[in-house]
Parts: structure tokens; sequence; C-alpha cells
């Protein structure tokens, strides 16, 4: 997928659940035992939050989701 269509869509319901506890402290490695998910999993939707908000880290992708918002702490 072009970079450009993925970021016009929005953030899927598991990155914004991802971002939502990255917002309220959680370590990446917390978020993954939280999901029952792996951290690479993790990792990959932080990628994917920062692509499609055009972020440069994750702390500014927890920040645009915020302000846009997309989460609430």
């Amino acid at each position: 997928m072009p970079a450009a269509e993925t970021r016009r869509r929005g953030l899927t319901a598991r990155e914004r659940q991802v971002l939502t506890l990255l917002a309220r402290g959680y370590s990446g490695e917390e978020v993954a035992r939280e999901l029952g998910v792996s951290g690479e999993t993790v990792r990959a939707h932080v990628r994917n939050s920062v692509t499609k908000l055009r972020a440069r880290t994750r702390l500014h992708a927890v920040v645009l989701a915020l302000q846009r918002g997309e989460i609430t702490p």
C-alpha cells in the first residue's frame, strides 16, 4: 500500500488501544502483556500509527492522537 494512501486512512481500533495505553504511561512491554500480544506486534502498531499520523516519534503520535480526539487518556 502506498504511503500516501496509508496516511489517509484513520487509526485502527487496535492502534488506538495501543496509543491509549501508552498515553496512560504503559511501556511497550506492559502494553503487550495487557493486550496479550508480543512486543513486536505492539511495535508494529506504533510504527503504523506514527506513519498514519505523520508523527516524528511514538510520543509525538500519542500527542497528535490526543489532540485529534482519536484517543482519550
